[in-house]
């Protein structure tokens, strides 16, 4: 019997571990196939929104799928969000114009936003307190993998398949997820019945999606960033937001319940959550495009640059995991954060076209080594401080923030590095300087085509792609900022930590694997 109970807890916990490296994994795959899918689709002014359609998807959906687990149970809702996902997954693999593509996409990510939050609010059930930091640490391990693997995957597949099987590849994944889900997961019936705030739902919805539109849109063509277009959104984005507010103190069972930010704990992780996946969109998006410039590699040979943060990542987020029991959360995230700031400031002030991969390498190491932390560590943190019926609700909310930091952190660094370059090239004598919008804020001087096609010479191309390469230094440098805040909440976490703290309420877990 105990044998058929631990097999079963294996079949679940490897059920939710492909269902999390899959959700995880496609929000960065598709950045090293682009190249090949624009050729083949088509849609160049378009392609942005094959990455946003999918985050905003997930960002609106989470909180909302997190909830609905509190109320009617984990696995239905986790194995819809499989299903959904695989659905999505086939249909983009089938899209044949750009269009089509970005609506697959977000179809997808819905069902990312349902599988992610409900993982780790499944693990929070499955396991005591003195086993969640080694479980926590190992998910967390796996979600930090997925997202800097993504690149690396992406261009193996494209080059030595198609593209297509980027997303293909998903189907057989989220089968035997599902299957062992299905099969080893027994959760128990005995829910609180509430009633859904559709209010608070929709106007989260509508508030999440007129933000995000507003920071992929502006600054592009016909949306300038003092347009009334975007600053529309933006005040439409602050008025949804305040009915959402007071929907939700109004509402007997509110999508997010704000009393749950009264705890300090809570308020920290979800705020270095928020600034800790802007730290990891910065960095995995841009040392690439810094390596491209300078080192004159293509998109797929470039992609494994983002290997030694990997490396970092997997085991930080196991030492985050395992010693969370040991010592206070305060304590570890302020490490978390040192070592952060000091891999960025070695980006930003250290680094130059003139270092080594091999120093480049050791920088990322330590970058990866600062973040890897939080995958495990605020997972911990954050549902260790709620009470049981909120777990659903306090996981999708750790999701929400990191999604909404890396959205945010895309399009500040974006908007940043364009106008950093075109300062540099504004300076050149002889240069046109409408050649900045031509080139997309340098990243399109990677291309050999475009290189061919806009006439310059090798001398001026080595030059812009020098201040190409000033320009993502730059970013860096301000991106200490983000650690540093990181830090602040971290010393606000006060003496809370597993042991102290575990279940609050002294509830046993209500779910178990194998029906025991």
């Amino acid at each position: 019997m105990e044998a058929k109970k631990n097999g079963s807890m294996g079949l679940v916990i490897a059920g939710l571990m492909l269902g999390l490296f899959m959700s995880a994994l496609d929000q960065t795959i598709v950045s090293t196939a682009m190249t090949q899918i624009i050729a083949k689709l088509g849609g160049f002014d378009k392609f942005v929104w094959v990455y946003s359609a999918y985050m905003i998807a997930m960002v609106v959906c989470s909180p909302i799928f997190g909830k609905l687990s509190d109320m009617y149970g984990r696995k239905r809702f986790f194995l819809a969000g499989l299903f959904v996902f695989m659905a999505g997954s086939i249909l983009c693999g089938t899209a044949q114009n750009m269009e089509q593509l970005i609506i697959y996409r977000a179809i997808q990510g819905i069902g990312g936003g349902a599988v992610t939050p409900i993982v780790f609010a499944i693990i929070f059930d499955l396991f005591p307190p003195e086993k969640r930091g080694k479980m926590m640490g190992l998910f967390g391990a796996v979600f930090g993998i997925s997202n800097v693997f993504g690149p690396i995957m992406g261009g193996a597949i494209t080059d030595s398949i198609s593209w297509r099987w980027i997303f293909y590849i998903n189907v057989p994944i989220a089968v035997l997820s599902f299957i062992f889900i299905l099969k080893a997961y027994h959760e128990s019936t005995n829910h609180k019945k509430q009633n859904i705030d559709w209010a608070g739902a929709i106007t989260l919805a509508a508030a999440v999606l007129c933000l995000m539109f507003g920071l992929e849109l502006g600054g592009s063509d016909g949306w300038a960033w003092s347009s009334w277009n975007t600053i529309g959104l933006f005040v439409a984005s602050a008025v949804l937001t305040a009915i959402f507010v007071a929907c939700e103190r109004r509402a007997k069972d509110p999508i997010i319940a704000f009393k749950l930010f009264k705890d300090n704990v809570f308020t920290s992780s979800m705020m270095i959550s928020l600034l800790y996946g802007a730290a990891m969109i910065g960095t995995a998006t841009y040392i690439p495009i810094f390596i491209q410039g300078v080192f004159h590699k293509t998109a797929t040979e470039t992609s494994t640059v983002l290997t030694p943060m990997l490396i970092g990542v997997v085991l930080s987020s196991q030492v985050g995991g395992r010693i969370a029991g040991k010592l206070r959360y305060r304590t570890v995230m302020i490490f978390s954060a040192l070592v952060l700031f000091i891999g960025l400031s070695l980006l930003g002030f250290v680094m130059d076209a003139s270092t080594s991969r091999l120093y480049i390498t050791l920088f990322m190491i330590v970058t990866g080594l600062g973040i890897g932390v939080s995958f495990s560590l605020l997972s911990i943190s954050t549902l260790g401080s709620v009470p049981p019926q909120y777990k659903g609700s306090a996981s999708s909310l750790i999701t929400f923030f990191r999604t909404i930091g890396s959205a945010l952190g895309v399009t500040v660094f974006g908007a940043m590095q364009k106008h950093v370059f075109q300062d540099g090239l504004n300076a050149l004598p002889n240069v046109d300087p409408q050649l900045a919008e031509q080139i997309k804020g340098g990243q399109a001087l990677l291309d050999p085509t475009i290189q061919t096609q806009m006439g310059l010479s090798q001398d001026v191309i080595n030059v812009l792609l020098g201040n190409l390469a000033d320009s993502i230094l730059f970013l860096f440098q301000w991106s200490v900022i983000l650690p540093a805040g990181a830090l602040i909440f971290a010393l606000l976490m006060g003496r809370a930590g597993l042991e102290a703290r575990g279940d609050k309420q002294g509830a046993k877990p209500a779910p178990t694997a194998g029906g025991h």
